[in-house]
């Protein structure tokens, strides 16, 4: 739907469109009042106390993570259970008022955006969506929200504390304070406080009111041409309201810069520590303030330039790390060329969400799972380590989804593209129509390169089949030595191999940590189970029909949802 042009026809077009959407408006407001109460307690009250049960757990083992950290040293150790300290004791108080917030906020909304998406294209019998979408939909989504909080607490959180207790040092030299340089790191962390906190709260105060009346412009004109955020009806209400929110925008810009501006000032004692040098902690106090400035023009499309100066605040041997990190606050050509604004969200190019991504990756680990149960590389035990609280061998919640990932990997290779090609060899995630989400640049840049340094080793078809099962089963090595695999031809092609293999679990053990991941994980290792369960009791069946039964009967009880540990037992049902 392309927007009208002319400002008649686009008054026009706003005057027939606006009865519309205040009916839908109204309808949704009085669902979120309704089924208000009801989400606000499941999210408060459900994320409230996984908080505080789990809160003498989490301390303790932070604590000890810490302690036994190998990459940390003694006095390192000592100044991050002290700051740690502090975070502890406002977790729960912190963490309380938020989940009573995202569920007031999520209560209200929920039903008011699931009434907006009833009308959406390609709908059927919009007249019941309408009235029946976003009821017992966000009840349900709501428990879910629990039921990912939990698993971040939970699962995701040992998983981090884990690493920190486990990795080896790097170069075989942990991470040290070194006392000498204290006094001197707390005297410029001091200093950059006292002089960016004022100095940054100026900047944003003067920048403000272009802040304000830039954004009012563009969204009134894009109000009256039904263009932009406008131009789908379910994100009509959020750019209404943020109207007349935008001042209550611009004034949270103004707070946010103001807290930033300690952390951006008290880095100076980091950079003072680490170069060894109050001077250059001084220097980057200056050049912080260059930094923001040049960041804020940046972000509000103003000259570029900054009336800071930007001073070296590193030794040589850092400088071209600096050099680069600094360009990259520079105006990116995304800023020197603006895209055109009429394009809308229907535009030809997909912008991909990386939840529908993350659904992708377990649609194909659930078939590739399936092929390697077929083919005996998935076994029974596999099944019950991937229920324990700790993942067990990681086979399943490692091995498979980073298996999965590869063959994309190699996919995309094989087709010279320039993103990552998905199974169905026509989408294509490039930094274009990536989501958005920091999460995923965490390794959506790793994976590219991974893949460019894959393409360029120009692998054979042993060399690939060698990496996708080492890539599998790495973390069980009896096992493949039973599979009798070809090895690579040198030692270099072997240490390059393992080493893209390492990396690759290291990037899927970061996507485990989503908040999503574990609820799908369950419900990929029932699917297989009963995958599993299936292959079994079929090769028993030329054993006769005694033999069928005992072995099916004796499969269900091993695979059934009640086996799982005490960590998924607790889940709720599955919501996906």
């Amino acid at each position: 739907m392309e927007p009208p042009r002319g400002f008649l026809a686009s008054l026009w077009s706003f005057l027939r469109f606006l009865p519309f959407f205040i009916g839908l408006l109204l309808l949704g407001i009085i669902k979120g009042v309704i089924f208000f109460p009801l989400i606000f307690l499941i999210i408060s009250i459900g994320n409230s106390a996984i908080i505080l049960g789990l809160w003498p757990v989490h301390s303790v083992w932070t604590y000890c993570c810490i302690a036994r950290a190998k990459q940390l040293g003694p006095v390192l150790k000592i100044a991050l259970c002290l700051c740690i300290s502090v975070i502890l004791i406002l977790w729960p108080l912190v963490g309380i008022v938020g989940s009573i917030l995202a569920g007031a906020v999520y209560g209200f909304l929920a039903p008011l955006i699931a009434t907006f998406e009833a009308v959406g294209e390609g709908k059927t019998d919009v007249f019941r969506h309408c009235i029946i979408d976003g009821t017992l939909s966000s009840v349900e989504r709501s428990c879910t929200v629990v039921r990912d909080f939990n698993d971040v607490c939970f699962h995701s959180y040992f998983s981090v504390m884990d690493d920190l207790r486990l990795q080896e040092p790097p170069n075989g030299k942990p991470y040290e304070i070194r006392l000498l340089y204290i006094p001197g790191a707390l005297l410029a962390g001091l200093l950059g406080i006292i002089v960016d906190m004022p100095v940054v709260t100026l900047l944003a105060l003067y920048k403000s009111p272009y802040m304000l009346l830039k954004g009012w412009h563009r969204l009134f004109h894009d109000l009256i041409g039904r263009e932009g955020p406008f131009l789908e009806t379910i994100c009509v209400p959020f750019a209404g309201l943020a109207i007349l929110l935008w001042p209550l925008a611009v004034t949270g810009a103004i707070l946010g810069s103001m807290v930033s501006s300690v952390f951006l000032g008290a880095y100076s004692a980091v950079v003072a520590h680490q170069e060894s040098s109050i001077w250059l902690g001084l220097c980057y106090i200056i050049s912080s303030l260059s930094i923001y400035d040049e960041y804020s023009n940046d972000i509000l499309d103003m000259p570029e330039g900054s009336c800071f100066p930007k001073l070296q605040y590193r030794k040589k041997g850092t400088l071209s790390r600096i050099s680069s990190r600094a360009t990259s606050f520079s105006r990116p050509n995304s800023f020197r060329n603006p895209p055109s604004r009429l394009p809308s969200f229907k535009n030809s190019m997909i912008e991909l969400k990386s939840v529908e991504l993350l659904d992708g990756l377990f649609v194909e680990c659930k078939k590739n799972g399936e092929l390697l149960v077929a083919e005996g590389l998935i076994r029974p035990e596999d099944i019950e380590d991937s229920k324990s609280s700790t993942g067990g061998t990681g086979v399943l919640s490692i091995g498979l989804p980073a298996y999965c990932i590869l063959l994309a990997l190699l996919r995309s290779a094989n087709a010279n593209v320039e993103g990552i090609l998905l199974s169905d060899n026509v989408t294509e995630i490039t930094t274009t129509n990536r989501p958005k989400e920091s999460f995923f640049e965490w390794f959506f840049n790793p994976l590219l390169i991974l893949k460019d340094q894959i393409k360029a080793k120009n692998l054979s078809e042993a060399e690939e089949n060698y990496l996708r099962k080492i890539v599998l089963l790495s973390c069980q090595p009896d096992r493949l030595k039973i599979l009798n695999l070809t090895p690579p031809e040198t030692e270099q092609k072997h240490a390059e191999l393992d080493a893209f293999a390492r990396r690759l679990q290291g990037i899927t053990k970061t996507i485990s940590r989503y908040p999503t991941f574990r609820r799908r994980f369950v419900s990929l290792v029932r699917c297989l189970s009963h995958e599993l369960a299936m292959k079994n009791s079929d090769g028993q069946l030329t054993n006769g029909p005694r033999a069928a039964i005992r072995t099916r009967s004796g499969l269900v009880r091993m695979f059934s949802q009640n086996s799982f540990g005490s960590r998924t037992n607790h889940q709720g049902a599955d919501m996906d």
